[in-house]
């Protein structure tokens, strides 16, 4: 919060208060100064699964030896003395619009347990292997459901082509899971499954046919479920489905092709820019979280030649395309767009041209909701080892990206057998993101 702002609000609050004062505060002090309050911010997340190299990316290090900073030079973004790998020209750019933070890291080498750390907020409490899909606390998007609901007849969650490994909800229950849109938006024969009336069915005898099921839904087997009943959590599904084939507004918001040509072009033609377009669009008619899954970035082999094929420059277009778009059209102040993966890549490139895992040193994207653009968060160490400055670990990452959502970061959830659980088990907010 701003100081001005602060006093603004009267020295009262100085006597004390909790989260979820403050929180009322910064809503305040952003309605204030004609911004989005935290509760109209709604996120698209962009997740490179296998973990992005750092090095290849936004934090290059060009004074490094040949076998450490690899094959790209740096190039200057349009923040001097600020530099990006070769292989993000125009993300480069337009740097004056996000931040990248370079100083949050952990200490998980795998998928399993890294993508569980930088998805939820908690580390696992067991070791987890890579290939384990795990779900032992609540994605952020499930979390963000459960806080939000439904708007618009649109689920609070989306995921695009397919979930993370730990995008799910866990004990907030099934209707919370994300509702997944498959297939290729740049593709001509695109459709949105399932969510849409079968031609053979008029609307009104689909309304008849969903009458006729709450009339049996009333009799007393039924209406004495209890909550571990795994029926309480279909009608719930079933409820959203009914909502999401009935509504214009989400039938129309999954029409990529209602977008102009340029605007589609911005994104760039291909699955992972128009997954980004169709984010935005659900952004805008109130999709509370989206996330759009790019697997791949596993580079044990080769990355040089990967990037080179057309990997880096897919990114680097579809990503500088989102945040135009939403800064050309007002939207990135309610906008909150992040993009990482669960670790960065090892310094010393290896015998096979690739980087392996590596959690000491990451990149993360961050812009929108306030953030300031042009901004490095923090720093590695010369070699790119280990975050050195300004160090920050995935519960700052969650409770700062839960604030930005007005969502209380501290707060006490309870599983269905009563256990407390805490949502982010303390983590402070990043405060240059905060600026």
């Amino acid at each position: 919060m701003a100081r001005r702002d602060f006093l603004q609000l009267g020295f009262s609050a100085i006597g004390g208060f909790g989260m979820s004062e403050l929180m009322s505060m910064r809503a305040q002090a952003a309605q204030a100064r004609g911004l989005a309050s935290p509760e109209q911010v709604n996120c698209i997340l962009v997740w490179l699964d296998g973990g992005p190299s750092h090095y290849e990316t936004f934090d290059p290090k060009p004074d490094a030896p040949q076998d450490i900073r690899g094959e790209f030079k740096s190039i200057p973004t349009c923040v001097p003395g600020t530099h990006f790998s070769e292989s993000l020209p125009l993300l480069a750019k337009s740097f004056d619009k996000f931040t990248v933070v370079r100083s949050i890291c952990h200490k998980d080498p795998n998928h399993g347990g890294g993508n569980h750390y930088m998805m939820t907020g908690a580390p696992t409490p067991v070791p987890v292997g890579c290939g384990a899909f795990v779900s032992f606390h609540p994605s952020f998007g499930s979390m963000v459901s459960h806080s939000r609901g439904i708007r618009g007849g649109l689920p609070g969650y989306m995921s695009l082509p397919s979930v993370s490994r730990s995008g799910g909800p866990n004990f907030l229950g099934a209707q919370h899971a994300p509702f997944v849109i498959g297939g290729d938006p740049n593709s001509k024969s695109f459709r949105v499954r399932d969510v849409a009336i079968p031609q053979d069915i008029s609307e009104g005898r689909a309304m008849h046919r969903n009458q006729l099921r709450e009339s049996l839904d009333t009799l007393k087997r039924i209406t004495h479920r209890t909550a571990e009943d795994p029926t309480v959590g279909f009608d719930q599904f079933y409820g959203q489905a009914l909502d999401l084939v009935t509504s214009p507004t989400a039938q129309a918001a999954f029409d990529v092709s209602k977008e102009p040509g340029h605007v589609r072009k911005l994104y760039g033609e291909h699955d992972f820019g128009q997954r980004l377009l169709l984010a935005r669009r659900l952004a805008e008619v109130g999709v509370s979280f989206s996330v759009v899954y790019w697997g791949g970035w596993d580079d044990h082999r080769g990355i040089f030649k990967t990037f080179k094929e057309g990997k880096a420059a897919k990114l680097d277009q579809g990503l500088n395309g989102l945040i135009t778009d939403l800064h050309q059209r007002g939207m990135l102040d309610k906008t909150l767009v992040i993009c990482l993966g669960e670790f960065g890549r090892t310094p010393k490139v290896n015998k096979d041209a690739g980087r392996d895992h590596w959690p000491g040193a990451m990149s993360v994207l961050m812009a929108g909701a306030g953030i300031p653009g042009g901004q490095i968060v923090g720093a590695t160490d010369p070699k790119g080892y280990y975050a050195a400055e300004n160090i920050y670990s995935p519960e700052d990452f969650a409770v700062s990206l839960y604030s930005k959502l007005g969502i209380d970061p501290h707060q006490v959830l309870h599983t269905n057998t009563g256990r407390p659980v805490q949502l982010v088990n303390g983590g402070k907010p990043i405060k240059e993101l905060f600026a």
